[in-house]
């Protein structure tokens, strides 16, 4: 898996991305929470679930169905998100799948249960360049660190020239579409 702190990076690019104020700080927090939200399962292994179990890590909460639940949670709470009910839904939608998708990307583990309950079959993606991020205080190590440096090639830094080209592309704000006088 990447990073806890790598699975913020794609609600914070689209919030980069957006026009200023138009994802609120509020919907942003449920969107990095809900991408963050499926490495909860790291309790199966202190609850002594087995590897490869649809509950354990990167199982059911690494699935589309699972990324459906925050979305219904920030639809019923668009208001307090201040946001519409298509917006809360679909950004946070995007952003708890992007949990999966991301993992799909890294070079170890057992792949991602993206289709339970209708298969238990683990997924990778065909290209998988985003080192797999070691466990607890592990993290702090050579190993961390050279996937803190995979995730900022793979990740961070694409993303951020996506946010950048994005940004180059869009008119200033307030702009009436007319050439300079």
């Amino acid at each position: 898996m990447p990073s806890v702190f790598t699975h913020a990076a794609v609600p914070l690019a689209l919030w980069c991305a957006s026009e200023r104020g138009r994802i609120s700080t509020r919907l942003l927090g449920a969107g990095i929470a809900a991408a963050m939200l499926p490495d909860a399962d790291v309790l199966a292994f202190a609850l002594h679930i087995p590897y490869a179990d649809a509950f354990d890590h990167r199982g059911a909460s690494h699935s589309l169905l699972f990324a459906c639940l925050p979305a219904a949670s920030a639809l019923l709470l668009h208001r307090q998100l201040h946001a519409g009910r298509r917006q809360a839904l679909a950004f946070v939608f995007a952003c708890a799948l992007s949990h999966p998708l991301l993992d799909a990307l890294t070079s170890g583990g057992l792949g991602v249960v993206l289709w339970w309950p209708w298969s238990d079959a683990r997924l990778f993606a065909p290209w998988r360049p985003i080192r797999v991020s070691p466990f607890a205080n592990a993290f702090f190590s050579a190993r961390g660190l050279q996937t803190v440096l995979s995730e900022l090639r793979w990740v961070w830094l694409p993303l951020a020239l996506a946010v950048l080209g994005w940004r180059m592309i869009q008119s200033p704000a307030g702009a009436s579409g007319r050439a300079p006088d």
